[in-house]
């Protein structure tokens, strides 16, 4: 018996997919047994993966890990063993940039097994129960926030993810020069949108990631609507918890809807694994568009297959989950994946969310950001 071990994150979409995929995978491929641990999302986002490559076959990676992985040689590049049919499908039913996200030195270090991006969230009871309409635009949220309905994740991560997202809304992507993160009049202007917001939202929001906001909303009757967390397709689903979410696009600002920070999870195969044939085969069964629109999505998965969102099944019931925030994947910002840009990423949501909840000077908050961004840039050439 050959036995493999992987790494996901603690969360129904993380953990039960992998699980269920892994047990059906050893009941058609007798002798390859899967077993699968768990780490908190905030490992997820932070930790080496350097580490867990040595412990770990398999890893469910969080995209910007991708160069470092790619650089230090720690997970492989599964271009070179998975057939270039099979890698023609994942890129023709890439979910936005999900695909290109795992790419990194023309080759494809993971399989996006896993889309998502901030989207909206809504408890439409509660917004027909108070006569009130969903938000359109940037002034409709603006609205809503001051009768104490609204709710975002504001821990230091999600709060960097979302000033990408005011960045880009605003019509300048970040980190398109060596030298700044953002253009200072782009960057001023995205932290005072931001702040305004964020004046009328709960202080407990900014101990929150997006599974704590969404618990939070389906658990109590507080929160009507978030406008923007990583979306979770689980509580658009009956059964799983007692209230439902209905999830949407993003609201508009200055005439568009707003453009969010690419999230996702891809499947890595560790360079150190004594198994790597079978690990290879593995996640080429779990990427796969069958299994990603059957065993992935009904176990809890939120699929990067492009087939499983078109998937009427699927949208039917999630109460068109994947239909509706589809759009906002397709125009999602892609973040860097340099080797260096973790150190950036680690540090530099401290700064907004600072600035989020007491206020500042917004340059000097840019310098600060610019500062860590050219340092992490250092250790690429390093």
């Amino acid at each position: 018996m050959k036995r493999l071990k992987g790494i996901t994150w603690n969360h129904t979409r993380g953990l039960l997919p992998m699980v269920a995929t892994a047990q059906r995978f050893s009941e058609l491929n007798p002798g390859i047994e899967i077993s699968w641990e768990k780490r908190s999302l905030q490992d997820f986002a932070d930790h080496n993966i350097e580490d867990l490559a040595i412990r770990f076959d398999l890893l469910v990676i969080d995209h910007p890990w991708t160069g470092f992985g790619a650089k230090t040689n720690t997970i492989l590049p599964l271009s070179d063993y998975l057939s270039a049919d099979y890698i023609q499908d994942q890129k023709e039913n890439t979910v936005g940039k999900s695909y290109e996200s795992y790419v990194f030195g023309e080759k494809l270090w993971a399989l996006p097994i896993d889309a998502a991006t901030p989207v909206a969230a809504a408890r439409l009871d509660i917004f027909k129960a108070l006569g009130l309409s969903l938000p359109q635009t940037f002034d409709d949220l603006l609205d809503l926030a001051k009768k104490g309905l609204v709710a975002f994740a504001g821990i230091p991560i999600d709060s960097l993810m979302s000033f990408y997202m005011f960045c880009c809304s605003l019509g300048d992507a970040p980190f398109q020069s060596q030298e700044r993160v953002i253009s200072q009049e782009i960057g001023v202007k995205a932290l005072k949108y931001f702040r305004e917001l964020a004046q009328y939202i709960a202080p407990e929001n900014f101990d929150r990631n997006p599974i704590k906001v969404y618990e939070a909303m389906v658990n109590t009757n507080d929160i009507a609507y978030c406008p923007f967390a990583y979306g979770y397709s689980n509580y658009s689903r009956i059964g799983y918890s007692k209230n439902l979410l209905h999830f949407y696009d993003l609201v508009s600002l200055n005439g568009q809807n707003m453009t969010s920070a690419l999230g996702g999870t891809g499947l890595a195969v560790s360079a150190f694994s004594k198994h790597i044939p079978e690990a290879i085969k593995y996640a080429e069964f779990t990427g796969s568009s069958y299994v990603q629109q059957n065993i992935f999505a009904d176990n809890g998965g939120q699929p990067g297959h492009l087939q499983a969102w078109k998937n009427e099944r699927i949208n039917n019931t999630t109460h068109q989950y994947f239909q509706n925030t589809l759009p906002a994947l397709e125009r999602a910002f892609l973040r860097p994946r340099y080797f260096g840009h973790m150190d950036f990423q680690d540090h530099a949501g401290d700064f907004v969310r600072d600035y989020l909840m007491n206020g500042g000077d917004e340059i000097l908050i840019l310098n600060k950001m610019n500062e860590l961004y050219v340092k992490s840039l250092n250790l690429e050439t390093a």
